[in-house]
């Protein structure tokens, strides 16, 4: 245990020399991982600042010109140079609600299947396929919503839906139109099954936190399949469930040509769900190319600027409920 040690009648000092540059080993190495990790940090910030910054400045063009006008405008006119972000805007928010009222209840509904009610031999198939889902290229979900999808919402689904909310105020308003196949809905129904992999996984791997002993204790006191999930699953991951469901959302807000391929493209603000419209990254993926003149390419990148705004402050309000829902579970 000692330090110093005689040998031979010396004083020997070789252990503790020994030890004294094992630390000195241990402590470079450790001062050296922290400062790689703190680089990797700060090269985040750096390249998410560096993005902002080049947004800012290209909109200035845009933001000069329209100012707070830009985001009330429906106007997107080329010709005139003219333009206004809402119709991109209400397209962006419409599609995104669309498919996460679809996504949540399904994508929920699944990972409490496989997590409480399906056979241990096909847990690992269906959760696999789920999983495959989110691996498809966006590319192909949009040829296959204009070719398959989209067809068939217009000869079957969309006929069917004006007919039965003809006469309901409201829905007759939002289901009206003649059924173009593409629209609205249909570039909802896209996002819906593009972000189902993304909630149901995160919701499955949460369902699996929960520690087995909570659920025999509930099933202990009577309750039946549906109250231990509604009374323990659900509140013991409902952070994590939550932080799926805004991971599904992100996504949804910024996909780009999944929705290209089906919502129709068109530059107004429909009132029907049945109706072409655009959004905010089909916007920019149609027309940057084509954009001649500063003032056209500055509005564009004006509308990434206000997509990236949406998006942080959609993840700035998830994580202030997170914060929220820690709290009140202690």
């Amino acid at each position: 245990m000692a330090d110093i040690a005689v040998k031979g009648g010396q004083v020997a000092y070789e252990d503790a020399a020994r030890r004294a540059r094992a630390l000195s080993g241990f402590k470079f190495r450790d001062t050296t991982f922290h400062w790689l990790t703190f680089g990797a940090a700060v090269a985040v910030l750096l390249i998410l600042g560096g993005v902002i910054a080049s947004l800012i400045y290209g909109s200035l063009p845009a933001i000069r010109a329209f100012g707070l006008g830009f985001l009330v405008s429906n106007v997107w006119n080329p010709a005139t140079d003219h333009y206004g972000a809402l119709a991109a805007v209400y397209g962006t928010v419409v599609t995104s609600f669309i498919a996460m009222i679809i996504a949540v209840p399904i994508g929920l509904g699944v990972a409490i299947f496989l997590t409480e009610l399906c056979p241990h031999a096909l847990r690992r198939p269906i959760g696999t396929a789920i999983e495959l889902l989110a691996g498809i290229p966006s590319i192909i979900y949009g040829i296959w919503g204009l070719f398959v999808l989209g067809p068939f919402l217009q000869q079957y689904i969309q006929p069917a839906l004006i007919k039965a909310f003809a006469n309901i105020p409201v829905l007759s308003t939002l289901f009206a139109g003649p059924p173009y196949g593409i629209g609205l809905l249909t570039a909802g129904l896209i996002l819906a099954i593009m972000v189902l992999p993304f909630v149901s996984a995160v919701a499955r791997d949460v369902f699996d936190t929960v520690p087995p002993l909570l659920k025999e204790a509930g099933y202990g006191m009577g309750y039946t399949t549906w109250e231990v999930i509604r009374n323990i699953v659900i509140p013991y991951t409902r952070v994590g469930v939550l932080g799926g469901v805004m991971l599904g959302l992100g996504r949804a807000l910024g996909e780009t040509m999944a929705v290209t391929f089906v919502i129709g493209n068109a530059d107004v603000i429909p009132t029907s769900l049945l109706a072409p419209g655009t959004t905010i990254s089909a916007a920019i993926a149609n027309e940057f190319t084509e954009a001649v003149g500063d003032l056209y390419t500055s509005s564009l990148i004006e509308l990434g600027l206000i997509l990236f705004v949406i998006t942080f402050i959609v993840l700035a309000i998830s994580r202030f409920m997170l914060m929220r829902l820690e709290r009140q579970g202690g």
